[in-house]
């Protein structure tokens, strides 16, 4: 059934936009007085609201009182909302001066939270995505990147995913699974990092791939992690397996980009430690480079260069981290809008990185933008000027939240 959602006082449609480079704020299409017609979660038609309901006069409408504007749902291209526990103890230690490598070295970090996800229960894993993911769908982000990366064996790493899936069919969000597997070399595992990564090629990944638990593969490259060369022959490997890629790279130190940019990743994800090499690498590329503003405000340290990677021609997309480490706050509206006073991002920058941008980096062609075609996912801000949501820094929250054209 069809039906005619509006009258909003402006549609940003980020339709017509260019994935790569800068953008301008006059170069936003802006409709106002304008209203979107659905059916069966694509979007139908945008338009002005009364020449709309004129075309369409058998239609139900689903009226929108007072301004309102609309604009596409985010996309939030890399977290990992699925994990057992917190590391309120590491936020401690690290406010007070501690390192992520000191913290990592003392028993936190990662393997902390390794070891209460694999102490956690499937329904309890459950319980917290659903919460987390729910929570991200009512601040207007109706598509959520989740990575496994907690469990680090075979048995932890695929109950992380079967989760995520059944937390798939729970929420009305969509939930896109990503393998972690090689987050860090296990402690607890007795072998190099060649065998550990022969021990995933050859029994996690298949398992993988047969269950449909993913389509995504993830590594960490850092000198806590992984190197570039080990890297890039696991990576080879699970492309080859007809995996998408993707890498967290550049976060401390550089080395991760390149890889990246090599074996053909859909994105390199951190960048806080890239450089001019990095940055003309990454803008001659098709990788997107995703920069993670709530890492950056967690661990108190310098934004990734979304100014001077936009300005060399990349395409930037802006995802949350979320997780219990690095990056517990989750929100992406405040992230973004903080980031880009900082690093003087536009408007159309900004929005840009949250929506058809971060869906190009999850190999998605069907949301991002509200155009003909496109999937219904929109959120409405209680404002009568676009520029609003950005000036107040993220406590103007979306207050309507459609997803594939039902109000959720």
């Amino acid at each position: 059934m069809q039906k005619l959602i509006g009258p909003f006082k402006q549609i940003l449609t980020l339709a017509g936009m260019p994935l790569k480079g800068r953008l301008r704020d006059d170069q936003l299409e802006i409709i106002v007085d304008a209203g979107v017609l659905v059916a069966d979660g694509l979007i139908k038609a945008v338009g002005k609201f009364d020449q709309l309901r004129s075309k369409y006069i058998s239609v139900a409408i689903e009226e929108i009182e007072g301004e309102q504007v609309l604009l596409p749902g985010f996309i939030d291209c890399h977290t990992h909302i699925c994990y057992g526990g917190n590391r309120a103890k590491d936020y401690a230690l690290r406010i007070a001066g501690k390192t992520y490598l000191e913290i990592a070295k003392a028993g936190g970090g990662i393997w902390d939270t390794v070891t209460q996800t694999r102490l956690a229960d499937e329904q309890s894993l459950l319980d917290g995505l659903l919460k987390r993911a729910n929570h991200h769908l009512s601040e207007g982000v109706t598509t959520i990147e989740v990575k496994s990366g907690y469990g680090l064996n075979i048995e932890h790493e695929l109950k992380q995913l079967r989760v995520i899936r059944e937390a798939g069919k729970l929420t009305k969000a969509d939930l896109v699974p990503t393998c972690l597997a090689a987050h860090m070399l296990p402690k607890d595992f007795d072998g190099d990092t060649d065998y550990y990564f022969a021990y995933l090629l050859q029994t996690l990944l298949p398992t993988i791939y047969n269950e449909k638990l993913s389509k995504r593969v993830d590594i960490f490259i850092e000198k806590s992690a992984f190197n570039p060369e080990d890297a890039a022959v696991y990576l080879t490997a699970a492309k080859y397996m007809r995996f998408d890629i993707t890498v967290h790279a550049d976060q401390f130190t550089t080395g991760g980009s390149a890889i990246a940019v090599d074996v053909g990743a859909l994105s390199a994800d951190h960048l806080e430690a890239s450089k001019a090499k990095e940055i003309r690498l990454l803008a001659k590329s098709d990788t997107v480079a995703v920069v993670l503003p709530g890492a950056s405000l967690g661990l108190g340290m310098p934004y990734a260069s979304a100014r001077k990677l936009l300005d060399a021609g990349a395409n930037v997309a802006i995802a949350s981290d979320w997780n219990p480490g690095s990056a517990p706050m989750g929100d992406l509206l405040l992230q973004a809008s903080v980031m880009a006073a900082a690093e003087k991002l536009t408007t159309a920058e900004v929005f840009a990185g949250l929506t058809y941008r971060a869906a190009k980096a999850l190999n998605l062609n069907d949301r991002g933008v509200i155009a003909t075609g496109m999937m219904a996912d929109m959120q409405a801000y209680s404002c009568a000027d676009y520029r609003e949501i950005l000036y107040y820094q993220g406590k103007l929250k979306a207050g309507m939240v459609w997803k594939k054209g039902e109000r959720v």
